[in-house]
């Protein structure tokens, strides 16, 4: 079996083709480790991104209802967004909270990091657990956000993650892997 070292791609050159805030995409030419020169590599620039699972002290858990226009859907969710430059990822999970819920306190702790496309994206999310959370604030929402926040029981979610109510993938992983690790799942 190669190493990881012998795995690696070789960028030979690199264009930044667009370069905003929400979306840099690059070309790159690329050599394999078998020699092969491939000149057009796409890749999607975006900053980390956070998810917490939030279950406030009563044990309801928050989820939100919005607008996704890409999909041109209202995608149920868990509260989600971006590590803004310089932000440390359970800052910006905590600020995210409060932002889109108005919730927060609780214990906190980082829960896992996936990759949401390493083929073509750059950046991770990271979820993290809020459990004993309460109300601290009103919401404080970007120009863009219209939040539907509601609250549901553990069982109640988990019926909605089976029944395939969360279409981001992002958020059902984490989701699934609560479930199967807290062992709130059928018994039967």
């Amino acid at each position: 079996m190669r190493t990881d070292k012998e795995l690696e791609w070789n960028t030979i050159e690199e264009k930044y083709l667009i370069k905003r805030r929400w979306l840099t995409a690059k070309v790159e030419k690329v050599q394999l480790p078998d020699g092969r020169i491939y000149d057009e590599y796409y890749t999607l620039e975006y900053p980390d991104w956070i998810n917490v699972i939030a279950i406030t002290k009563d044990g309801k858990m928050i989820l939100e209802k919005q607008w996704r226009h890409a999909q041109r859907v209202v995608s149920t969710e868990i509260p989600a967004g971006v590590i803004e430059k310089g932000e440390e990822p359970l800052a910006a999970a905590k600020r995210e909270l409060q932002e889109e819920t108005g919730f927060g306190g609780g214990t906190w702790s980082e829960f896992m990091v996936l990759s949401p496309n390493p083929g073509s994206m750059n950046n991770h999310s990271h979820t993290f657990l809020a459990e004993g959370v309460e109300k601290i604030s009103d919401t404080h929402l970007d120009e863009t956000e219209d939040i539907e926040v509601f609250f549901r029981s553990q069982e109640e979610v988990y019926e909605m993650l089976k029944n395939g109510e969360f279409c981001q993938a992002l958020m059902a992983a984490p989701l699934w892997k609560y479930f199967a690790t807290k062992k709130i799942v059928d018994q039967h």
